[in-house]
């Protein structure tokens, strides 16, 4: 059977077709690799969970307001998701460097570290617009589906929905800027 198999894989590889491409994937490193950057990423969104969660509702963070020159005044749910997200970004760039890139090595780590921050840096971008812009919202959405739910209830619904479409988005812009720019002196 396993023959039978095998022969069927290499002849649906030499056709080039739709089911070559999933063939070929199967075998890839960069499935390995997106695992990998996947496990990384959940690790980080731990933090950035715990993080995010546990500032959000800091009374210390009240009288904290950041001015943009635009003159929009960033909210709490920003603040304390960049300082969640840069915690993330450090742990998720030791794990990358040291697991799922082990054979990253021709760049110095501060090379490195600097490209990781940079990307990760437009991730940040998108995050806050993400935040700063659908915390609100998708509370009066589920506000609007659950009207049995508090205030209260409600914003803390609305920033960690905001908080996890962020997440997903930007681990992909993350996870593929980084394998061709980050880590690409690794085969």
């Amino acid at each position: 059977m396993t023959e039978t198999t095998d022969s069927m894989d290499k002849e649906n590889l030499s056709t080039g077709g739709p089911l070559a491409r999933l063939l070929a994937l199967r075998h890839s490193r960069e499935v390995g690799r997106f695992l990998k950057f996947a496990v990384v990423g959940t690790i980080g969104a731990v933090i950035d969970s715990f993080t995010f969660n546990f500032l959000r509702v800091q009374p210390w963070l009240d009288p904290v307001s950041i001015r943009l020159p635009t003159g929009q005044v960033l909210n709490r749910e920003v603040i304390a998701g960049t300082v969640a997200f840069v915690l993330a970004v450090i742990s998720n760039f030791i794990w990358n460097r040291y697991w799922t890139y082990p054979d990253s090595r021709s760049k110095s780590m501060i090379s490195q570290l600097m490209t990781f921050f940079g990307i990760n840096a437009v991730g940040l971008l998108l995050r806050v617009l993400i935040l700063q812009y659908g915390s609100q919202p998708l509370g009066t959405l589920a506000g609007r589906l659950i009207p049995s739910l508090g205030t209260e209830t409600l914003a803390t619904v609305g920033a960690n929905a905001a908080w996890a479409i962020a997440v997903i988005l930007v681990m992909f812009w993350n996870f593929f800027v980084n394998r061709y720019w980050t880590y690409n002196d690794v085969s």
